[in-house]
């Protein structure tokens, strides 16, 4: 068996976001594999980092999904980034779901076999039928999305409760955002976690700290990027003095960057992107690293179909996995692009049964929703005093 070629297809997410498919096809008729490497803000970039990486694999066996990786890796000469590593976890997700099919059974078998009956998965405030504005962070608003979503079943949701910050902080704006989380665990009840996503605006530990304490009553799952990624002593100073659970690593790309984190126990939770990080295999041994500091693994997932069928397979036999983050309300087409989908019950997606990731892309319905140019909001983070650009 050969690879034939690498098709990118990509389909309009607005308004962060192109969805971008990729297609590995084979030399067996009606055999290809599906993999994601959506890059926000990146698309055409992604697509020509598609085409520049194809020469090298194909013509190879996709069965041999190690030493494709080892290539794509290791003949680059250069670090690949975040460009290099989504392009090659997309090619690796894809090589995954051609092993699935050839061999007729799903990924998640090939991984080990499935430890959990079920895959809880969460959705962002405003992914029903409320719309929200991020900024206004109004209570009411956000308390009416919170309770639709809580209706439709979903037992965890996200949402982001601070304003744009920098290294020190409003009293007034801790003083809403403590009135904020508290309103939604009031219309939420006991029942469904929150999880408060800090979106690494607070650009010090003490400012970080200042909004930790103020969300605290409302006992959130966790809190995610209190500060921007990257220092690890800065994180385990956060987490030594909150009394929530922090998490983070959706900015992280590399097993190393994982390994700096867990040994330093600075966080509860890490979130490591299947779309960026390298792919399924890569994703578990940074899961096991994990494992070994009793940090449990809630993947980053803000993406499309193919990404959320990735992460359900990697889910299922990942022992220390926890939650999936998925926004399939999003998007009004998310299932209409693809064949097969994922089932729901209440908060958590169904163990998927058939072969490889067990979807297809409608490629004739993809057509119908091209590139879009995406909106660029970190543009307009800035702190509203002076105008001091900030963390997005």
């Amino acid at each position: 068996m050969k690879i034939t070629r690498i098709v990118p297809i990509v389909v309009a997410s607005p308004p962060h976001r192109n969805w971008i498919f990729v297609k590995v096809e084979t030399d067996v008729p009606g055999l290809w594999g599906w993999g994601e490497a959506t890059l926000e803000w990146k698309t055409k970039g992604m697509i020509g980092c598609l085409d520049d990486v194809s020469p090298m694999i194909v013509g190879l066996d996709p069965r041999n999904i190690s030493a494709i990786t080892e290539l794509l890796t290791k003949a680059a000469f250069w670090p690949l980034g975040i460009y290099g590593l989504t392009a090659l976890s997309a090619i690796e997700q894809a090589l995954w779901d051609i092993k699935g099919k050839d061999l007729g059974i799903p990924i998640w078998q090939l991984l080990g076999g499935k430890v959990r009956d079920r895959v809880r998965v969460y959705t962002h405030l405003g992914s029903g039928n409320v719309a929200i504005d991020l900024e206004e962070r109004d209570i009411s608003n956000y308390c009416e999305s919170a309770a639709e979503l809580a209706a439709l079943g979903y037992n965890a949701i996200k949402c982001l409760p601070i304003p744009f910050t920098h290294h020190n902080v409003e009293l007034a704006a801790v003083r809403h955002t403590e009135k904020l989380a508290i309103g939604l665990r009031d219309a939420l009840g006991e029942d469904v976690d929150l999880l408060l996503d800090f979106h690494g605006r607070p650009a010090s530990v003490d400012a970080a700290l200042a909004y930790i304490q103020a969300v605290a009553p409302a006992r959130p799952m966790f809190v995610e990027e209190p500060i921007p990624p990257g220092n690890t002593q800065a994180m385990a100073l956060i987490s030594r003095q909150a009394s929530v659970a922090i998490a983070t690593g959706e900015r992280l790309l590399t097993h190393p960057e994982f390994d700096d984190l867990c040994g330093a126990n600075a966080v509860g939770y890490i979130q490591p992107d299947l779309c960026h990080c390298g792919g399924l295999a890569i994703g578990q041994k940074i899961a096991a690293t994990a494992a070994t500091h009793y940090i449990g693994v809630c993947p980053h997932n803000p993406m499309g179909p193919v990404a959320g069928a990735v992460g359900l397979h990697f889910a299922v036999a990942t022992p220390n996995f926890v939650i999936l983050e998925e926004m399939a309300g999003m998007t009004p087409w998310y299932n209409d692009v693809i064949i097969g989908g994922v089932d729901r019950s209440d908060g958590y997606w169904d163990i998927p049964t058939r072969p490889g990731l067990g979807i297809e892309i409608d490629e004739r319905e993809a057509a119908k929703h091209p590139f879009q140019q995406e909106t660029f909001a970190g543009i307009n983070a800035r702190i509203a005093r002076d105008g001091t650009m900030a963390n997005w």
